[in-house]
């Protein structure tokens, strides 16, 4: 069989990057996956699992020979893998992630690779779930699901569509963006929920009368809430990474309490209905174009 990848490694095999080698070898697109992490006991696991056919000892022997390798750990040790890995990479090799923040990313890719960073194409899946490590990955996680890339002037457009490619094997819907526009974003509708549903749940638990308070919440809070329970490690990463953007979304949104603030202590009724209404109608406009955009059997592309 002839395979579309030889040899992938996957530098994190948590939930993200065993996803990936999962739907992967589902659509039979990969004839090896080489698992690189800091715990052996996740290796083993994530061997037990059949999401990687061999765990590497050192990174020499995970390259060799690689022709896609995905960085599916935390943001703050990209710059870190990168280094180690960049003395070793072949001609060939091109190099990925799956970051949530992007402009840090770059910095620390140009500055690890220097003259190689031609070789590197950052991404990140739109898909998740707040379960973590090699029991939580699935081979369907990105069916239907978005994946940005953010190429650099430097990268060929082969190199581009290589990776797109692969994330279209999994079933991701590839989309591009520049590192600062994805920036921008998802400050607002990712990394901004996640520090509210955060603080929301940090604040209760602090709460003389937590337990109580915890015992009668219900639906919607744990709705509100199911964002909370990923990993603060990778949140306190992203948070601070993407520093600047999210500073601006926390204003803008400490705005918007003010104003239901006012509205709540003058009794405007007509005010906070108006803006429910509103929110209702964008939220119902949003639900109906991703469950177009999901469908099974979607095509991928650009």
């Amino acid at each position: 069989m002839t395979f579309l990848f030889k040899k992938v490694v996957i530098v994190g095999v948590g939930l993200i990057g065993g996803s990936f080698a999962l739907a992967l070898k589902r659509a039979d697109a990969v004839g090896q996956v080489v698992g690189v992490g800091r715990s052996p006991s996740v290796l083993a696991r994530a061997a037990e699992l059949g999401i990687i056919d061999r765990a590497a000892t050192s990174p020499a022997e995970a390259v060799d020979g690689a022709d896609l390798i995905l960085i599916a750990a935390p943001v703050a040790q990209t710059g870190a893998i990168l280094a180690s890995l960049a003395p070793l990479l072949g001609g060939q090799t091109i190099v990925t992630d799956a970051g949530s923040t992007k402009n840090d990313v770059v910095a620390a890719a140009r500055a690890a690779l220097g003259a190689r960073i031609a070789q590197f194409v950052p991404g990140h899946p739109i898909a998740g779930r707040e379960a973590n490590g090699p029991d939580a990955a699935l081979p369907d996680l990105y069916q239907g699901k978005k994946t940005i890339l953010t190429p650099l002037a430097e990268n060929s457009a082969a190199t581009v569509e290589h990776v797109a490619t692969a994330w279209q094997a999994c079933g991701a819907i590839v989309h591009r963006l520049s590192p600062e526009q994805h920036d921008r974003i998802f400050a607002a509708v990712s990394h901004l929920p996640h520090l509210l549903a955060y603080a929301l749940v940090d604040q209760i638990d602090r709460a003389p009368e937590s337990d109580q308070l915890f015992h009668y919440a219900a639906s919607g809070f744990r709705d509100f809430t199911r964002i909370a329970g990923s990993s603060p490690e990778m949140w306190r990463d992203i948070a601070l990474a993407n520093r600047e953007a999210l500073l601006v979304e926390l204003a803008t949104y400490g705005t918007q309490l003010e104003k239901l603030q006012t509205m709540l202590a003058a009794g405007d009724a007509a005010g906070l209905e108006a803006l429910f209404g509103n929110a209702q109608r964008a939220r119902h406009a949003w639900l109906k174009t991703i469950e177009a955009a999901e469908r099974p059997n979607r095509n991928g592309g650009d």
